[in-house]
């Protein structure tokens, strides 16, 4: 039996513990690693949890279950996968925190890892998934960091969400926002949409959607969803003006009689483009307000119809 074991680091400047923190704390994952499409906590105690993650893997949707041992004094994170999706038989790990200085550390991310019937073929397709995915984690991981512990632009990432109350049932308004291969038919804004679940609830969501100016811009997604309760989601093609976008529609049954269903968004901007699609005077402010406002529009646009469609069948 063949079991791989790889190493890969990169030096952050920012304290240790700072490093820690991010890394402890899945639930902004998604925002902080590429591959990451979607984290579930499933069960956590005091120093350790199982969590289910939905990423991407040589450009596959895969997801897994693990379970972490939290170590905040040695600042590292033990993983080991509990249900692992084939060619993995078995997958597991560390993350360790190096202090160099007060303000720099070294990040060092170990894996080990066996391939289904050890078949050669499932092994490299494992080599070259951990090795792409960790450097592209590390990058990452260093990126954000860095940006947050030099504490500048943090305006460029906000959050928002927009709600409506339905005078229907949850799991009819989820219905509507889970059927988005039907959205060309539902939503005037959507113009074509390429929908696939190759597995049940995890999906590709590829669609043209038209601007109030009549131009239409293209965006691809992952998308994870929790019938009845919430569906999660990730552009991995994402319009000039953002350099990162996750959001989770949310289907919540107000004991009323009546669903309050939200679409909540987080949003980097990307300042390299906002000259060119706003012009020179444009500022970061300007950008916000503008990726807002067309996020917004959609999202209200969405939530009104799938008001009416729920309210129709009530």
């Amino acid at each position: 039996m063949t079991t791989r074991e790889v190493e890969h680091g990169i030096t952050i400047a920012a304290p240790a513990t700072t490093i820690y923190r991010l890394l402890a704390d899945v639930r902004h994952w998604p925002q902080i690693f590429p591959p990451t499409i979607h984290v579930e906590q499933e069960d956590t105690g005091a120093r350790t949890e199982r969590i289910r993650i939905w990423a991407t893997a040589n450009g596959e949707a895969k997801n897994w279950t693990s379970r972490r041992t939290l170590d905040p004094d040695g600042l590292r994170i033990v993983f080991r996968q509990e249900v692992s999706t084939p060619p993995v038989a078995a997958m597991g790990g560390t993350w360790i925190i190096e202090p160099l200085d007060a303000d720099s550390a070294r990040v060092r991310l170990l894996h080990d890892y066996r391939a289904v019937d050890d078949d050669p073929d499932g092994l490299r397709w494992i080599d070259a998934a951990v090795d792409t995915n960790s450097t592209s984690e590390l990058a990452a991981l260093k990126e954000n960091v860095e940006r947050v512990h030099a504490a500048e632009a943090q305006d460029l990432v906000f959050s928002f969400t927009d709600t409506v109350e339905v005078e229907g049932a949850a799991k009819d308004v989820f219905d509507f926002v889970n059927e988005a291969g039907r959205w060309p038919e539902r939503l005037p804004h959507v113009a074509t949409v390429r929908f696939d679940e190759p597995s049940p609830g995890l999906q590709t969501l590829e669609m043209d959607t038209r601007a109030k100016d009549g131009s239409v811009h293209t965006t691809k997604s992952y998308r994870v969803a929790f019938e009845p309760d919430k569906i999660a989601y990730k552009q991995v093609t994402l319009p000039a003006l953002m350099t990162l976008h996750t959001g989770v529609w949310t289907f919540t049954d107000t004991g009323r009689g009546t669903t309050e269903a939200g679409s909540q968004h987080t949003v980097s901007i990307n300042t390299a483009n906002i000259a060119a699609v706003l012009g020179e005077q444009a500022t970061v402010a300007d950008a916000r307000a503008y990726v807002h406002e067309a996020l917004s529009t959609n999202s209200r646009a969405t939530l009104g119809h799938a008001k009416d469609h729920a309210e129709r069948k009530s």
